[in-house]
C-alpha cells in the first residue's frame, strides 16, 4: 500500500507549532505533498526538513514568508524536477515533482485570484500554462498525480454556499470549466470523488478564517489528488483530516494499492 498525504500548511513554522510534524511521524505516509510554506531554506528545523523517515525536497519562493512547495519522500527519487521552466511562476515557488519508479509525484500550490483582479489574472496566465504541461506529462506514459491546492472548488457539492460564490475566485465558471477540461479532454481522475462521488460537508479542505466557518464547516474542497487513469485505479480510500487544526487546510490522505 502506498500512502500519499497533501497539505496545506499556510506557513510552515505555524504548523509544526501546531504540531504537525508530530501527527505526521504517525501516518506512516510514503509520501507528502506540501504546499505554502511561507519559509525560506534557512529557516527550517532539522526536524521540518526530515521528519521521522522522510526526507524533504523544497521549492522556496524567491519572496520571503510567500508561497513555496515541498516533497517529503520515504524513498530515493530518481528525479526532483523543481519548477515548470516559467519565469512568471517559478520564482514563486509553485511546483516539484518527483519521479518514483513509473509513477510521478507533483506537489502544486495553484495561483489564488482572490486577493484582486492581477492575480486573478495571473491565476489565468498560470492555468492557461498548466494545461499542455498536463498534457506532457500523459504523453510520456508514465503514472502522475498531481496533489495540492488547486484554488479551485470543481462542482457544487465542493463548497458550502456555492450560490454566492459563482462570481468568486475559486468557483468562477471559467475555473470550473478549466478543471473539468483537466478530467473530460486530458483524462485525468479527481481520485477523492473515484472514492466518494456524492460527499458534501466531509469533503471540505479548507475554511475561512472570518466568521464561524470551521466551527460551522463552513468549507470549500480545494485541496485534490488529480491522477492518471492506472494510477486512480489503485486508490482505495480517502480522508479528510479535521480532529486537529494545523493550518486553514486539512491534509487529505489518499491509500493506493501500489508498489515499485
Amino acid at each position: 500500500m502506498l500512502r500519499i498525504i497533501t497539505a496545506n500548511l499556510n506557513g510552515i513554522r505555524s504548523a509544526a507549532r501546531k504540531g504537525f510534524l508530530a501527527w505526521l511521524e504517525a501516518q506512516a505516509a510514503d509520501v507528502v505533498c506540501v504546499q505554502e510554506l511561507k519559509a525560506q531554506a534557512t529557516d527550517l528545523s532539522d526536524e521540518m526538513r526530515s521528519p521521522g523517515a522522510l526526507r524533504g525536497h523544497f521549492v522556496h519562493a524567491e519572496k520571503a514568508g510567500y508561497s513555496g512547495v515541498g516533497l517529503y519522500l520515504g524513498r530515493p527519487a530518481e528525479q526532483i524536477v523543481e519548477g515548470l521552466g516559467h519565469l512568471e511562476f517559478d520564482p514563486e515557488g509553485r511546483y516539484v515533482q518527483a519521479d518514483l519508479g513509473n509513477l510521478s509525484v507533483i506537489s502544486l500550490y495553484l495561483p489564488s485570484g482572490s486577493s484582486s483582479e492581477e492575480r486573478q489574472q495571473a491565476k489565468f496566465r498560470f492555468m492557461d500554462d498548466f494545461l499542455p504541461h498536463m498534457a506532457d506529462l500523459r504523453a510520456a506514459g508514465r503514472e502522475v498525480v498531481i496533489c495540492g491546492d488547486w484554488n479551485i472548488a470543481h462542482r457544487e457539492a465542493d463548497l458550502k454556499n456555492w450560490k454566492s460564490n459563482q462570481k468568486n475566485s475559486g468557483f468562477l465558471p471559467e475555473e470550473r470549466a478549466w478543471l473539468s477540461r483537466v478530467f473530460d479532454e486530458l483524462g485525468y481522475v479527481d481520485v477523492y470523488r473515484r472514492l466518494h462521488p456524492d460527499t458534501t460537508d466531509a469533503c471540505y479542505t479548507w475554511w475561512s478564517n472570518r466568521g464561524q466557518a470551521w466551527a460551522k464547516n463552513v468549507g470549500w474542497r480545494l485541496d485534490y489528488q488529480i491522477a492518471t487513469p492506472g494510477f486512480a485505479a489503485a486508490a482505495r480510500q480517502a480522508a479528510v483530516y479535521k480532529d486537529e487544526r494545523f493550518s486553514d487546510h486539512a491534509p487529505l490522505t489518499i491509500d493506493y494499492d501500489w508498489s515499485f
